[in-house]
């Protein structure tokens, strides 16, 4: 009985530890418009100058008219300028073409 008890609670244990492996983190509660951190073809959206209207076009790599959105806080933390904060209950960061 004892055996069977211990196997119980050593099997619950590692269930547990398993489940919290594969735990997501909190989405942000906000989004910067970060400038000059962007891959060639990785941006969000236009480009800050208006020498482009789309995302990934992008022609080279940390150009400071072309950003990507990042959680509120990393921005300048990647070497970036922080462009616009959206709050990410008010609107999808994907879907701010301004």
């Amino acid at each position: 009985m004892n055996k069977i008890l211990g196997l119980s609670i050593l099997t619950g244990a590692l269930l547990f530890v398993a489940s919290q492996a594969f735990a997501v983190p909190e989405a942000p509660k906000a989004w910067e418009k970060c400038a000059g951190v962007v891959k060639a073809g990785k941006n969000d959206c236009g480009a800050i100058d208006g020498s482009h209207a789309c995302s990934g076009m992008a022609k080279k790599d940390n150009s400071p008219n072309d950003w990507i959105y990042v959680p509120k806080g990393t921005c300048e933390k990647l070497g970036g300028k922080v462009a616009k904060v959206v709050d990410a209950k008010d609107k999808h960061p994907n879907h701010d073409h301004s």
